[in-house]
């Protein structure tokens, strides 16, 4: 537990040593539709870029005045923090994400950079080809960069390992459907986050060697359970604060949380395809989340197989995507009397703000939390 928050708060670092032992080259993404597999079957470390809380170099000049989070991702490279990586992917997804693309692009051209057009609409009949041929187009363009070809054999080597994670990090998650959970909610947090940053290889041996000693590990109170719902997360203050008022978030449903690892890629014999429709397949965003509206019961049965008793939505600020989806999700908890509070946050968190808010819900929730056979929602 603690080698997987010291990396997490330690992530420059780790990647530089990580380009120093291997002499590889490190590449930055945005979002978690990203194909990590094909940089990875590259031979290079596939990082995710983290916002942070650093006081800010001047992104007024150069972003508009948005997205909190996609500005101090800019910052960050102003900084000096991302030094060490040399590429940048960006793939289809909100607007502010790639305006800190191209504006990092404009302040450092030396870096390789590519943009991997994902179909907004991943249930259309034409998306698997679409996106299997831009993962045509992402393969040249590093085969070029590097200098080297990605082999079918290392390409079922990455989608290996990337399986074995995601399987690894679902195993983890059902540690938390206890009714007495052994893992709180800021701790599985710092790992799926941590997993982000570093080579998915030796993730995967800290966390096979990890989790069976959660599993005998003593369990925690029974607290008030809460499912966390909105925009991506960088950090576990929020967790941290609902575990301090007394209660935990035993699931989520974050991009970059349950939609990290959520599915698997199955094998084919086009590789590429078999990526894609991983990709396609992952629970769907806000942003992609524009047809058949699958999120608000994706959110119910995660809320009901984790035995939640309420559900904090965690919006980042200008996040148009989840501004958008807020009031179907909003439609669906009321119709079904869950309890719920929503709140708005950049890449701080309003501390009192919000610990008001989480303390109002928790009193809501607890006259209510009898538990029988297990548990019962009164």
């Amino acid at each position: 537990m603690k080698t997987f928050k010291e990396i997490l708060d330690n992530r420059h670092m780790y990647a530089k040593e990580w380009k120093a032992k291997t002499g590889g080259k490190v590449l930055g993404f945005y979002d978690t539709y990203f194909p990590e597999e094909i940089a990875y079957a590259a031979g290079v470390l596939p990082v995710r870029i983290l916002a942070a809380h650093e006081p800010d170099s001047g992104t007024d000049r150069l972003m508009y005045g948005n997205c909190y989070c996609t500005r101090d991702m800019l910052n960050q490279f102003i900084r000096g923090r991302y030094d060490y990586v040399d590429g940048l992917v960006s793939v289809e997804s909100c607007q502010w994400w790639y305006n800190a693309f191209d504006t990092t692009l404009i302040m450092f051209p030396h870096l390789f950079s590519h943009y991997l057009f994902t179909p907004d609409y991943p249930d259309g009949r034409m998306s698997k080809d679409l996106l299997r041929a831009e993962l045509e187009v992402f393969k040249a363009k590093l085969e070029e960069w590097l200098g080297n070809e990605i082999t079918d054999g290392a390409l079922d080597r990455a989608i290996e390992v990337y399986n074995t994670n995601r399987a690894l990090l679902r195993r983890l998650y059902t540690l938390r459907r206890f009714d007495r959970p052994v893992l709180l909610g800021s701790e599985a947090m710092e790992i799926v986050l941590a997993c982000q940053v570093m080579d998915k290889a030796e993730a995967n041996s800290m966390l096979e060697a990890l989790i069976p000693q959660l599993e005998k590990r003593r369990p925690y109170e029974d607290w008030p359970r809460l499912m966390l719902v909105g925009s991506e997360t960088y950090d576990t203050e929020l967790e941290k604060l609902v575990e301090s008022l007394g209660a935990n978030i035993v699931i989520d449903e974050l991009d970059n949380g349950t939609g990290y690892f959520s599915n698997d890629v199955i094998p084919l014999s086009d590789r590429l395809m078999a990526v894609g429709l991983r990709y396609l397949g992952k629970p769907h965003s806000a942003l992609k989340d524009n047809v058949w509206r699958r999120r608000p019961e994706r959110i119910y049965q995660l809320f009901e197989d984790w035995q939640a008793d309420g559900v904090l939505i965690a919006k980042q600020i200008y996040c148009h995507p989840h501004g958008t989806d807020m009031y179907a999700v909003w439609k669906l908890l009321r119709e079904r009397n869950i309890p719920y509070h929503t709140f708005e946050r950049d890449t701080t968190l309003p501390y009192e703000e919000t610990r008001l808010g989480v303390e109002a819900l928790i009193d809501m929730i607890k006259p209510g939390m009898t538990r029988i056979s297990g548990w019962s929602r009164a």
